[in-house]
């Protein structure tokens, strides 16, 4: 069941196209609320402004590559229509009438409420508190395949890939004949590190079903298999590598685990907080590399759920290769801690600034963009960079690198943490911001404005 409404969509002169769900023109700004929140940019960024859209699902920029959007299983429940109007008023879940329902002396309906309960903040992105209300689902259907579907879902987009793997196989045999938990079973497998197991789930729900997405993840697993077949695997407390063992030279795996090891304990004491699983790093050759990620020329290496390193022409962890160790494990750990929900200017300036970079170099360009106003607004940089062009990936990157050294010089990097918490919680972005650092983007790039004319002005 989708809950959808029309909205207003803002399409940019560089292509880019945002939905909101109000769009007010005032003065040189454009205004739009998504949600409680309010955004703006300068008019001129703009091209024109179309109304009575329907929106596409919104997906968080930190969200782990391994999952597409879920396509929903058949309906299993039989009141689910009836169920829906009571459980969910205006977008928003009814506490008290789950309540009411938890109480009444019927499984499918108490089932049924928790179920759609925690679909509607799955699609919301409010993962934690999908998996909360889909394991209250469970209690009272804990063989029901279509719950635990989702509650594997719930539990690859918190971290915990172990335990979702485990849902996702009970789920498979729940219905051996479905697309659905079949797909779900390869995700699961795929991010607990059986590449092999998930190319078989998923040709077998494609056999069943065809779907261009779950193709799409079975045709780079295949690419990852190819590359990684005759790969070595070694381990230490934090890590699983994987590396070309006849090709890698001598020592460098070691080197790479016991850096990996001191940067993992050098961001469990700046953030605070320690992954609970294993994370799987890919030592690749160039080739090798372009040829899994399919990423963009300026790509120095890939977080997508595992860490995938080009190490071409290197007999040694060299300063830079540890500041992209780094940088990519710096996204593991805020992934987790945000379950998922860190906008991506936030999780890029936390990286930056974890491996050390600093906006001394750009600060005076940064300054007069700033000034200008002639920067990329935050708000426009929480989904990915990956389609940016060169130019546009950089300044993304330094702005995102600037509110992150605004942040932590005034306000410290405990708050930055308490943010990512906040997020966890499934607070917006902004929301997460107000509650913390007391600014919203308005606010927070005003202030950054006058820290950069302050630092970095004549």
């Amino acid at each position: 069941m989708a809950f959808t409404a029309s909205a207003d969509v803002i399409r940019l002169k560089n292509g880019r196209t945002i939905w909101a769900d109000e769009v007010r023109q005032i003065n040189d700004r454009v205004e739009y609320d998504i949600g409680d929140d309010t955004y703006a940019i300068p008019k001129s960024a703009v091209d024109r402004i179309d109304s009575g859209g329907i929106p596409p699902a919104y997906s968080h920029s930190g969200d782990n590559p391994a999952l597409p959007e879920l396509t929903p299983p058949p309906p299993s429940f039989s009141h689910e229509a009836e169920v829906a109007q009571k459980v969910i008023h205006d977008g928003k879940v009814d506490e008290d009438a789950l309540t009411k329902l938890d109480q009444q002396a019927d499984a499918e309906l108490a089932a049924t409420g928790y179920f759609l309960a925690g679909k509607k903040e799955l699609d919301s992105g409010n993962y934690p508190q999908a998996k909360r209300y889909l394991e209250a689902a469970l209690r009272f259907q804990p063989d029901n395949a279509t719950l635990l579907i989702y509650y594997a879902a719930a539990l690859l987009r918190t971290g915990n890939e172990s335990e979702a793997l485990s849902y996702a196989e009970r789920g498979a045999r729940a219905d051996r004949n479905s697309a659905d938990a079949l797909a779900m079973l390869g995700f699961a497998q795929f991010a607990n590190d059986h590449t092999p197991d998930a190319i078989g789930s998923w040709k077998k729900s494609l056999a069943l079903r065809p779907d261009a997405k779950v193709s799409a993840y079975l045709a780079k697993a295949q690419r990852e298999a190819n590359a990684e077949l005759k790969y070595s695997l070694r381990e230490s407390t934090h890590f699983t590598l994987h590396f070309e063992g006849r090709q890698m030279p001598p020592g460098l795996p070691q080197d790479v685990l016991a850096t990996l090891e001191q940067h993992w304990d050098e961001l469990a004491d700046d953030l605070g907080y320690s992954p609970p699983n294993n994370i799987i790093v890919t030592l690749y050759s160039e080739d090798a590399f372009i040829d899994v990620t399919r990423a963009p020329a300026w790509t120095s290496a890939v977080n997508d759920g595992k860490l995938r390193i080009p190490v071409s022409g290197l007999t040694t962890v060299t300063p830079e290769l540890s500041r992209v160790l780094k940088h990519e494990l710096t996204h593991s750990f805020v992934a987790q801690m945000s379950a998922s929900r860190c906008p991506t200017w936030l999780q890029e300036g936390i990286a930056q600034m974890e491996e050390s970079k600093s906006t001394a170099g750009v600060g005076r360009q940064l300054a007069l963009l700033f000034a200008d106003d002639h920067e990329i607004p935050l708000n426009m940089l929480e989904g990915n960079f990956m389609g940016f062009s060169s130019a546009e990936a950089m300044l993304a990157y330094s702005e995102s690198l600037a509110a992150v050294e605004y942040m932590r010089d005034t306000y410290g990097i405990n708050d930055i943490s308490r943010i990512l918490v906040q997020l966890q919680q499934g607070s917006s972005t902004e929301a997460a911001m107000r509650s913390v650092i007391h600014c919203d983007y308005r606010r927070l790039q005003a202030e950054m404005a006058d820290w950069l004319k302050e630092k970095y002005g004549e």
